[in-house]
């Protein structure tokens, strides 16, 4: 190979010098994208090419590697509560809470009325109190570490006893046991996977007894020949032998049953009704069925969530001001009665018929008239929403979905704002439940791009 083939490719700098006014990124992309283009002319000589290289092309990989890693995308999958994309997307009133709070300094562990130090912890009490019935509250990162922060308070090095049903794992492989290890507590486990009966219970109980615990089995169902015991069951037990009492109800639903069922769901316990059960401790998560953002929540009675409150890991597993900002205006909207105002509530409330329209817009405004060459792109179909995130796992929310050519499907992930659907039949199939109004223009421009340039 004549050596001299690569006296084509121009220096770096030159390559940066005539990029840079293409884009607006900064000096270092632009020189690290002209290096990475380089590169491939190299190659490409290597290898028998002609090695082209351009500044057009360096600008749009310098724009690329800007890019943050963490962008917005649509949800077009149907999933409401979807982990990989974040769970749930926030209420305007939340994000404008968390602006707030982001924008400068705030009293996260300042009492403005005493003018002394406060406590971060004080701030959602009383919000969470009122909606719960609760005696005290306590809000940490994760629904995961409200439960290791309960158990460690209430029973570390005891014994926890919980149901052989009820030993869930949730995402990400993690498994009660081990989150029960890293309280420090001694697993007793009673019953059998399908039956756990009260005297299961009462017959673990002795001296070394430190905590009954029942867990919601929030991401999974068990039917046929079942049998389990309540959490008015559990507490009387609990009471009646002086043993501590712990529910983790895992989803954190506030809405009330009945409204639940007016959605044709299959109803979900409540955090409200759960507490009443006299349970000392109740554990959820605030950015699942409740919509705000990450964080778990930890309601019960005073002694309980003090005991909690004090516990050394209080301090590795304690929130940072924009959640407590979030997650107080998200339960403010509870309160007030606008709970449809939070965007997971109103995916699921949402009925089969507005999601219908919204697809058969989205597929008028591809193919408005049939002259053009377009009709038979896209089509309305019937599919299913789930709630997911680990919540209500046998609730199928019948919906409408838009039909695309299966080729489409790496273009929509590819574009400014990524759109994530899911491919079945040799179609992509965008669920119209998830997506939300100020998301669909969004959509049907990346659509239109895509019928008007097709692959």
């Amino acid at each position: 190979m004549d050596s001299r083939d690569f006296s084509r490719l121009p220096a770096v700098h030159a390559l940066a010098d005539e990029a840079e006014p293409l884009g607006g990124a900064p000096r270092w992309a632009v020189i690290e994208a002209a290096r990475r283009v380089i590169a491939q002319g190299r190659e490409a000589i290597a290898g028998g090419g002609t090695g082209d290289v351009s500044a057009g092309a360096v600008a749009e990989l310098a724009a690329e590697l800007v890019r943050p890693n963490l962008r917005r995308v649509i949800n077009a999958t149907g999933v409401i509560l979807h982990t990989n994309l974040g769970r749930a997307p926030l209420a305007s009133e939340a994000r404008a809470a968390i602006d707030a709070a982001a924008m400068g300094y705030s009293n996260v562990e300042y009492d403005l009325a005493k003018g002394e130090r406060g406590s971060r912890h004080d701030h959602l009490r009383a919000l969470l109190c009122e909606l719960t019935g609760a005696e005290d509250a306590i809000v940490v990162n994760n629904n995961a570490a409200a439960t290791v922060l309960g158990l460690a308070a209430l029973a570390q090095d005891r014994e926890i006893v919980v149901s052989r049903g009820e030993l869930i794992e949730i995402g990400g492989s993690f498994r009660l046991p081990e989150i029960l290890a890293l309280s420090r507590g001694v697993l007793v486990e009673v019953g059998t996977t399908n039956k756990t009966h009260a005297r299961d219970y009462e017959q673990a109980i002795r001296p070394a007894t430190g905590l009954l615990l029942k867990v919601h089995r929030s991401n999974f169902a068990i039917v046929g020949f079942t049998a389990e015991v309540t959490p008015e069951q559990v507490v009387a037990i609990g009471r009646a032998h002086g043993v501590a009492t712990m529910i983790d109800l895992g989803s954190g639903m506030l809405v009330e049953r009945e409204q639940q069922r007016a959605w044709g769901l299959p109803p979900e316990p409540t955090v409200k009704e759960t507490v009443a059960s006299g349970a000392d401790l109740v554990t959820f998560s605030g950015d699942k069925l409740l919509g705000g953002p990450q964080a778990g929540i930890a309601v019960g009675t005073k002694a309980a969530i003090e005991r909690a409150r004090k516990h050394p890991l209080m301090r590795a597993l304690r929130p940072d001001k924009l959640t407590l900002a979030g997650l107080e205006a998200t339960l403010a909207l509870y309160r007030d009665g606008r709970a449809e105002e939070v965007p997971a509530v109103r995916m699921i409330a949402r009925t089969t018929e507005d999601v219908r329209r919204a697809a058969e817009a989205v597929v008028a405004s591809l193919c408005p008239d049939p002259t053009h060459g377009h009709a038979g792109y896209a089509d309305v179909a019937p599919c299913t929403s789930t709630v997911g995130g680990g919540a209500m796992p046998t609730a199928e929310l019948p919906s409408f979905a838009v039909r695309l050519p299966e080729r489409d499907e790496p273009r929509l992930r590819a574009g400014p704002t990524p759109i994530i659907g899911r491919v079945a039949e040799g179609k992509v199939w965008l669920d119209l439940r998830t997506v939300s109004d100020e998301d669909l223009f969004e959509l049907i421009a990346a659509l239109q791009s895509c019928v008007m340039s097709p692959a």
